[in-house]
């Protein structure tokens, strides 16, 4: 029986396997996650949660979602996906969302931070101070 520690660096060990250039590579992940399920270990459950709990970890981080209460122009997406690059020194995949319920403004989630300009937050907030 391998300890809890022992079984974080092979899935460490296992996740460094997927990457290429520091990105994951799908293809090496379904190579991993194939040869994993051939094996029929015991912890081959525990290995494939910590491994694809990484891969998520990961694509979050590399994700950032844009809601605004009205559609951006070309020239403002690219400005706010240029000013991510350079805040964050990594380019990020950019979704962009029209959300009405905003009234005016944006907001912004890139990973784990959320930026909030908005009318309905800032009204929230006021209303939180009362």
């Amino acid at each position: 029986m391998r300890s809890g520690r022992e079984g974080r660096r092979d899935a460490t060990r296992l996740w460094r396997l997927c990457l290429v250039d520091g990105r994951i590579d799908p293809e090496r992940i379904r190579l991993v996650v194939d040869r994993l399920v051939a094996t029929g270990n015991a912890r081959t459950a525990t290995l494939l949660a910590q491994v694809m709990r990484r891969a998520r970890l990961e694509e979050e981080k590399r994700a950032a979602r844009v809601e605004s209460a009205a559609p951006l122009e070309a020239v403002e997406r690219k400005a706010i996906e240029e000013g991510l690059a350079r805040r964050y020194g990594r380019t990020f995949e950019t979704t962009f969302a029209v959300e009405p319920t905003l009234i005016g403004g944006m907001c912004l989630t890139a990973g784990s931070d959320v930026y909030d300009g908005s009318i309905r937050g800032r009204l929230a907030a006021l209303a939180a101070r009362f």
